[in-house]
């Protein structure tokens, strides 16, 4: 036995690790020299029990779905399947339930997250987890109804924790906002000194993997499904149908085959060598995650569980016990991930761990005194952005994930398992998973092991950060960058990243602020940078409230209003799209009239089959042409030019693919985005600037608004639209790479006895929100129709045309609209200069 303090003076005394490729590497197993303060701890004994033997039944010969992992993804996936009356589907697991990641974890639920989404999604798991399974198989889950308690221990976490509560009203989740006293009086063993406040949950909980997991499989296989363990999953097979599409047609495993068009991937940690199975980038790293189960503490019996997250630890009552663990700096990778590991457990790094040791003994003083019981530490699976990934793989149709789920697996596993049956069944959720879509990550990223490592550790290193309306990551930066870069920079831009695009934010008149290579805040022997430009102004604005830049921002909207701006839209996705039925694709796709005469541009939206909006978007006619050039590709019959928002072009290009699959549509979409600039010169003086440069007539009747033309500008051929983003006058270039320098110095020359500008994101949406421009999934989503976004105007509902989602929007414009986003605006002028506030943070599991 060992007293937590006695693990934290001896940490403080041992010497400095060895920092290096060492430290980043996992071992499968416990090492044979260790030097930690207990004597006890849970061992690999537990470990694989079914090498020998074969799968404990038969595989069948065919399945309508296959379910790979029988973890708490895969069995609430399958359990959701045949609820919604999916027949033969199959669950394989590689040893037995549970067998990898979520035997251990901590199973803790918490009902709050900032997000409306996710708040639906936990309440789904607590509702199967605490009532549905128990009704329907008379066996009880193990689900623990005690409560929890986040800890506030400065002003900003508290008004986090207020904002978390009037969003819980919204959607029936009890929880209140205690003083430091009345938090004593509910846990009296916990140290308020330091506090500002709690919210208090008291229908939080904790489950239990086993028997929740156990039950699924039971309340599963009573409808029909079937549950398979000890069948290795060892590859799958993949055939190309008649339009040179890859589709899943069997999985294979060590004791023979499945015929099958849907394979779904919950493979957890394993996830990655699943996806490579079938040629699909399974984005995700495997880290240590531990905790330790103390001794017997009297007086904690039916506390709530505690997230401290300043702190960064979570308390877990585990009887008469409590669970201790948390989120820190300097995880270990697991680099070598084995197939073979089954109920197994790392031997637990001290000198890693003790950091969560102090916090937890402030928080709860007794813990000083408490000795160690045991120690948990296994594999968890983290991911670039701390969300899930979930949905079709965009490579591989049939083959969906279910992974990825940064140890919340257990807590979001009944909501997601439920949209992930959904997605497979109807070939979309139904709620917004854009969040957890895997098409969110542009495929250029999704293989790119820098990028994946880098933001993955950052992630889970600030898992329990307040994440502030204008947070950046400092991991994985500057993988895409547009030609205007350098230029911008030297011009003081501080960058945003969006799909790994550098975009501008803002410009600083304080000299440049480049984005410097990772430092990993200084863990496995890295030097943290000091006096770091970008990462001061990035720390300036950890507030709720204004930033001490906002009148720089304030400036660039103001010129745009009075003047004109210029913004580096480079970053833009720029898809062509052509081909024999390029018009029949297009009359489906987009909601608008798009087929106009060429040089027409049309702002429009594209639909899912429910009428939710999966994109806005402009898409302007071309002319046709048996020469390619810098501005267009050749092609016979129809052909469209979109332009869509960069940080979601993978999602609009897998949204269109999918659809042209579907729809055996003969014509090409064709990737426009790293070869071609784009510079929009927005504001009351943007049509003198663009005379200067443009060998063009920029009058009204030359150039009416959403019409389009090739001209030249400084002598390079570009294409210019006519288009507002803000409510200005204004214009887009649409540039060849190779132009774009030369045609925004000419830009920037002409317009500077103009006033003219540079600006940035931060200006576009402050400028947009002021005139009720609509942001996709900022203000409309999925599950957003446009009727009810205000939006009726991007449809083609009085024409007899059919596209994709019309008789939803039929069918709810006659039933009348359940809701509607609107606008208002104040009498009196506020000062300061508005700053959106967000309630989004991306606290983890435990």
């Amino acid at each position: 036995m060992a007293w937590l303090s006695r693990a934290l003076r001896v940490a403080a005394t041992c010497p400095p690790p060895v920092l290096g490729p060492r430290a980043l590497t996992g071992r499968a197993g416990p090492t044979t020299e260790k030097s930690v303060p207990y004597q006890r701890t849970l061992k690999e004994a537990q470990g694989p029990s079914a090498v020998a033997q074969g799968p404990s039944r038969p595989l069948p010969s065919t399945a309508n779905v296959v379910v790979i992992g029988g973890g708490s993804l895969g069995c609430q996936t399958l359990y959701h399947l045949a609820k919604l009356g999916v027949s033969g589907a199959v669950l394989l697991e590689r040893e037995r339930l549970t067998s990898g990641t979520t035997w251990h974890t901590a199973g803790l639920l918490w009902q709050l997250r900032p997000s409306d989404v996710e708040v639906e999604l936990l309440a789904h798991t607590r509702r199967v987890v605490s009532r549905d399974l128990e009704e329907e198989t008379g066996l009880h889950t193990g689900w623990i109804q005690n409560g929890g308690l986040f800890i506030a221990s400065n002003r900003q976490r508290l008004d986090e924790y207020k904002r978390l509560m009037s969003l819980g009203k919204a959607y029936g989740v009890e929880s209140h906002v205690l003083s430091p006293a009345e938090t004593k009086a509910l846990y009296p063993l916990m140290n308020v000194d330091d506090l500002y406040g709690t919210l208090y949950v008291p229908h939080d909980g904790t489950m239990d993997p086993a028997g929740t997991c156990t039950t699924l499989a039971r309340a599963a296989a009573a409808r029909g499904a079937q549950v398979i363990e000890n069948c290795p999953v060892t590859g799958i097979h993949v055939r190309t149908d008649d339009f040179g599409v890859r589709r899943v047609a069997a999985v294979e495993t060590e004791h023979g085959s499945i015929q099958t068009p849907c394979v779904v991937n919950c493979a957890g940690v394993w996830a990655s060598a699943v996806g490579r199975m079938a040629g699909v980038k399974v984005p995700l790293v495997a880290m240590h995650h531990a905790y330790v189960v103390t001794e017997r503490i009297e007086g904690i019996q039916n506390m709530p569980n505690v997230r401290d997250h300043d702190a960064s630890v979570y308390l877990r009552l585990q009887g008469d016990a409590l669970s201790v663990g948390g989120y820190e700096a300097n995880p270990i990778f697991w680099e070598e991930v084995s197939d073979k590991f089954a109920f197994g457990l790392f031997d637990l790094d001290w000198e890693v761990f003790t950091q969560h040791i102090e916090g937890a003994i402030n928080r709860v003083p007794v813990l000083e005194k408490t000795g160690v019981k045991s120690t948990v530490c296994g594999p968890e699976s983290f991911t670039p952005d701390h969300k899930p990934l979930m949905g079709e793989a965009p490579e591989l149709r049939g083959f969906y994930l279910g992974c990825g789920f940064n140890s919340a697996g257990m807590m979001l596993g009944g909501g997601c398992g439920q949209e992930l049956a959904h997605w497979i069944i109807q070939g979309r959720p139904e709620k917004d998973m854009y969040s957890y879509d895997i098409r969110r990550f542009h495929h250029l990223l999704t293989d790119h092991r820098r990028w994946i490592r880098e933001r993955s550790h950052e992630s889970y290193a600030k898992n329990y950060s307040v994440v502030f309306p204008h947070d950046e990551p400092l991991a994985g930066r500057n993988m895409r960058t547009d030609p205007l870069h350098e230029e911008l920079l030297a011009r003081g831009c501080v960058f945003q990243e969006r799909q790994g695009w550098e975009r501008p934010g803002w410009f600083t008149p304080q000299g440049t602020a480049p984005v410097l290579q990772y430092d990993y805040y200084g863990a496995y022997g890295n030097q943290a940078h000091e006096d770091y430009t970008y990462g001061c102004l990035l720390g300036d604005e950890y507030t709720f409230d204004f930033p001490p830049h906002h009148d720089v921002i304030k400036k660039e909207c103001l010129a745009c209003r009075g003047a004109a701006a210029v913004f580096n839209m480079s970053y833009f996705g720029k898809f062509y799209l052509v081909g024999l039925d390029a018009r029949k694709a297009a009359d489906w796709l987009f909601s608008a009239d798009v087929s106009r005469p060429p040089g027409s541009t049309v702002y429009t939206c594209m639909l899912n089959h429910r009428g939710g909006t999966e994109s806005d978007l402009t898409v302007s006619r071309l002319d046709p042409s048996p020469q390619a050039s810098a501005l267009a590709p050749a092609f016979e019959g129809d052909g469209y030019y979109l332009a869509v928002g960069g940080a979601v072009a993978q999602h609009n290009w897998s949204h269109i693919s999918t659809v042209l699959q579907d729809q055996k549509f003969r014509c090409q979409l064709i990737d426009g985005s790293e070869d071609l600039g784009m510079i929009s010169i927005q504001g009351p003086a943007s049509r003198t600037i663009l005379q200067e440069v443009l060998d063009a007539d920029l009058s009204n009747e030359a150039f009416p608004f959403s019409t389009h033309k090739l001209v030249r500008a400084a002598g390079h051929l570009v294409r210019a639209m006519r288009l507002s983003f803000v409510g200005e006058l204004g214009w887009e270039l649409h540039v060849p790479r190779s132009a774009c320098v030369p045609v925004y110095q000419a830009v920037m020359t002409a317009g500077t006895k103009h006033g003219l500008v540079n600006a940035g994101y931060r200006a576009i949406d402050s400028l947009s929100i002021e005139k009720g421009y609509r942001h996709w999934h900022a203000d409309l989503r999925p599950d957003d129709s446009p009727l009810e976004a205000g939006l009726a105007f991007t449809c083609k509902l009085k024409s007899a045309v059919p596209f994709l989602g019309r008789e939803a929007l039929e069918k709810q414009w006659a039933h009348g609209l359940p809701r509607r986003l609107v606008c208002f605006t104040v009498d009196e002028l506020l000062s300061g200069w508005p700053s959106a506030c967000s309630l989004s943070t991306s606290w983890g599991a435990a």
